[in-house]
Formats: C-alpha cells, structure tokens, sequence
C-alpha cells in the first residue's frame, strides 16, 4: 500500500453527525486496539461493523475501541506496558494523570472484550472486579498490556458533537488467550478477519481507513513513528509523535 494521504477534497464531516452551533465539546480520552492475524497468506486485522441505527459513525467498519473508564485506571493487569510505549503516551498526555497511559492500554483491551468478546489476557484466577472490569476478572483472566504498541493518535474534529483523543495500539493475535470469543459478548453488529489488502474497499470512517494505511507500512517497519491528527483552526494538520 502507499504511504497515508489524507485526501484533500475530503469533507470529514461526512463520517457522522456534526453539533450544533456552540462551543466545542472537549474530546474525551478514548483508545483503539488493532488485532493482527498472521497465520495466513495475508495478514488480517479484526474489525466490526456498527449497527445502522446508531448516531455515531453508523453502519461503519472499525476496530473495537472506545472511551477510557474510571476503572481502567486501578483495575489490576497481569503484565505492565512495555516502557518505550508508556514514554511514547506520555507524551500525549503532558497535563494528565500520570496513571493515563496504563489507563489507555486497559481501556483498549476492555473494550475490545466488550466489543468482540476477545481477550487480550493472561490466565488467572477468578477475582472481584468492580464496574466494568466485573465480567473480565470473573472470567479468570488479567489484561497482558505488553504485547500492546502505540501506532496512532486522532482527535475529533471540533464540530462534532462527540469528541474523542483517541490513541490506536496494535498487537499481533497471539496475544489472544484464544481464538473463539466469548458467545455472550459483543456489541458490534458483525465481526470479521479481513485481510489487509481488502479493508480499503470496505464502508470505513476516514480516520480508520488512514490508521489501516499506517498498519500496512508499520509491519514492516515497527520503528516508525506514530502519526497524530488533529483539527486546528478548522484545517487538519498531521504531526508525528
């Protein structure tokens, strides 16, 4: 595939429902976590399809993701992120909690539970939970967040009316505790393994059509560094972290 280019003819606001006039509603932390097959020809990335009636983004493709909880900041992990990413995601977030980070990386493998019902996990036993993380820790699993890299950062366009600051991660599927999810999981209306080079031709919000451009250069090259865009002054602008 051809390096990222974001097409400059392109109306972001096509991808959902613009706010009405006001001030901008302040982005939310929010993540993403890309899941990687390679036990194909082709690599694959595990996406979903959102149901049709929904306000946001309906009827598209995405990765499972979505805001950080106040529970992903205590909620215990079998692993710790690598370093080199948690320095990396520090600083994205200069004047946040200095637990933000950790917060992130839980947040994208809880959600990607909820999502798809997959678990990016380590056996254990069976422990209390509270909120969101109950169901996940009854199971008897613990998130593995060092498996996790830090491949992008997106925010929201101000005239949405919601807003994210989203970080994506990437992991490769053997950091699955399994294959098979979970029957009574799942809030995405389909669930897929595609192959790298067919999710272009799928219905995608542009900003998951540039981060699945940016997976196809980072397999090869995982030293790259991570793209971030943003919407200042009503024109993007794309920097890299």
């Amino acid at each position: 595939m051809t390096a990222p280019v974001l097409d400059p003819n392109y109306d972001p606001r096509s991808d959902g429902a613009m706010r009405e006039k006001g001030p901008a509603v302040r982005p939310r932390h929010a993540a993403t976590l890309i899941i990687v097959r390679r036990d194909g020809p082709k690599p694959r990335l595990l996406m979903g399809r959102r149901a049709k009636g929904h306000s946001f983004m309906p009827s598209k493709w995405v990765f499972p993701g979505g805001r950080v909880d106040r529970g992903d900041f205590s909620a215990p992990a079998g692993s710790d992120l690598d370093p080199r990413v948690e320095d990396r995601l520090k600083l994205t977030a200069r004047h946040a909690s200095p637990l933000l980070p950790r917060a992130l990386a839980m947040a994208a493998v809880r959600e990607t539970f909820e999502e798809v019902g997959l678990l990016v996990a380590k056996p254990a036993p069976p422990r209390p939970g509270a909120g969101p993380w109950r169901e996940f820790l009854d199971i008897g699993a613990l998130p593995d967040l060092a498996p996790l890299k830090f491949v992008a950062r997106a925010i929201t366009p101000p005239y949405r009316p919601k807003r994210f600051d989203a970080r994506f991660f990437m992991a490769d599927a053997e950091a699955l505790m399994s294959l098979e999810r979970r029957p009574d999981c799942g809030e995405l209306d389909e669930i897929a393994w595609v192959d790298l080079d067919e999710t272009l031709d799928m219905d995608l919000p542009n900003i998951t059509r540039f981060v699945v451009q940016e997976i196809a250069l980072r397999l090869d090259d995982d030293r790259r560094p991570a793209p971030f865009m943003r919407f200042m002054q009503g024109a993007r602008r794309l920097e890299y972290l």
